[in-house]
């Protein structure tokens, strides 16, 4: 994933020209930056709410 984002800074870097085109060539980096971020942010949440609830469920077996 780094490098991924490090090719296209190194892409956007490259674009010199400054007309319509180039600012719909950045919205739709950002978009795609932004969308891998949500899919890796929701696998992560759902990895520590699982082990939250693991650790939950073995603190309240510990303690009874």
């Amino acid at each position: 994933m780094k490098n991924l984002i490090s090719k296209l800074y190194v892409s956007i870097k490259n674009l010199k020209r400054e007309d319509g085109q180039d600012l719909v060539e950045y919205a739709l980096v950002v978009a795609l930056i932004a969308f891998a971020a949500t899919a890796g942010m929701t696998s992560l949440a759902t990895k520590i709410n699982t082990a939250f609830t693991n650790l939950g469920t073995q603190v309240s077996t510990n303690i009874t």
